[in-house]
Parts: C-alpha cells; structure tokens; sequence
C-alpha cells in the first residue's frame, strides 16, 4: 500500500501532537514530534547551565551537541512512542512550565536547527509517517503528500495546557501559561530561522471547538484518498 508523509505545523498547545499521534496509530504509521526534540535539547541545555536568566549560552551549547542523542522509544504496553534524551525517558520532564519557556531559545538556534532537521528527514526518508512542528511542510518536508497547519485561539490553548500540567499535579497559573503562549507565539513567528509559517499548500484546522474524533473524521478521509490515489 503506498504511503506518504503527513506533515502538521502549527501554534504551541493546539494539539497537533495528540491529533499527529492518533493519526499514526491509526494508519500504523510512525509519530515524530519534532517539538519534542527540540525540548529534548532545551531541557540538556537547562541541566548543564547552559540556559540563566532567558539567556542561552550558544557556543557552549554548539560544543556539545555531538554529546546529544535523541531517540522515539516505542512501549508496547502503552502503545505509544516516547522521547529519550541519552538513554533516559524524559517525556514528563520536557513538559514543565521550565522547558516550555526556554524552548524557543534553543529552536532558535542554527546549529540546532541543522542538526535536528538532517535527523527529521532521515527518520521520514520511507514515507509512512506523522510528524508535527513549526516548519515541517515549510522546511523538513516541502513535498510532503499533505499539509496541515493546526491553529486554535490562545484563550483555549492556555486552558488546554493549564489542564493538561494542572492534571500531572504542576504547580502553575492559567495566567503564567497565556503569558507563555503569548510569548511562545511572537518567538516562533518571528524568528530568523525555519519561522512558524503556513505553507501555501497547506490545510488549515482550527480546532478550537473541534473533538478530537471530529478532526480525525476529517483527516482520515483526506489521507485515504491519497493513500488510494
């Protein structure tokens, strides 16, 4: 059966990865979270002082990338991939008001950047995946078979993400997380580099009154039509 890439940009927190992940697991196909990666790097960066004060030190950082090695482990028991930074599953850890807040500094970064992408592209190389990000139909993968740019307004994000830390018993403010994602949102529309854009061929979803089994009605019949071609 043929298989293709499915490539989803979007706003921080308006669940691309739960959609990505549901997707996959449906076509039995493999899920990258490239913001997971990027938060992988972050939280090394934070545990080796590399990050003080909104402050990322670069050429420290760059040195010591070779040191860095990502991988998506899938459990068998939960069904689910997750991300392992040197050996150790860090899936909770990168989730934290702390990561979430310096990420952009490291996504920002060039070294990073090319580095993470060369890895992105080799892990879709044989098609038959679902990976989400900022610049995956932009950058990654330009001529990915379909293109979804997932959006939602920032009051539900904040709510979703306030509940999502609130339920892993973090101890945090809905206003501290609007702030981020606030934040979060000019950093990644504006940076230098691989800028939060919407390809021009791109799908977009809003689904900030969408169910996630709404979304994945309306995804599933796109992606059987392609795969059927």
């Amino acid at each position: 059966m043929k298989k293709i890439v499915v490539a989803i940009d979007g706003y921080s927190s308006c669940g691309k990865s739960t959609f990505a992940k549901a997707i996959a697991k449906h076509f039995g196909y493999i899920f990258i979270d490239t913001g997971a990666m990027y938060r992988a790097v972050t939280l090394y960066a934070i545990q080796n002082g590399m990050i003080n004060n909104k402050v990322l030190d670069a050429v420290k950082l760059e040195k010591s990338l070779e040191n860095i090695d990502i991988r998506f482990v899938f459990d068998n028991d939960k069904q689910l991939s997750f991300v392992y930074l040197n050996g150790e599953n860090i899936e909770d850890k990168i989730r934290g008001i702390e990561v979430s807040g310096s990420v952009s500094l490291v996504s920002q970064n060039s070294a990073v950047r090319e580095q993470l992408v060369a890895l992105q592209q080799s892990m879709g190389k044989d098609k038959g995946v679902v990976m989400d990000g900022r610049d995956i139909g932009t950058t990654v993968f330009p001529d990915a078979e379909l293109k979804i740019f997932m959006t939602a307004s920032a009051d539900v994000r904040a709510k979703r993400r306030y509940d999502e830390l609130v339920e892993k018993g973090d101890s945090v403010s809905l206003m501290e997380i609007a702030t981020n994602i606030t934040e979060r949102d000019n950093q990644d529309e504006n940076r230098a580099i691989s800028p939060l854009r919407k390809a021009s061929d791109a799908v977009v979803v809003d689904n900030s009154f969408m169910s996630v089994e709404q979304q994945m009605e309306w995804a599933v019949g796109r992606i059987e039509k392609l795969i059927e071609g």
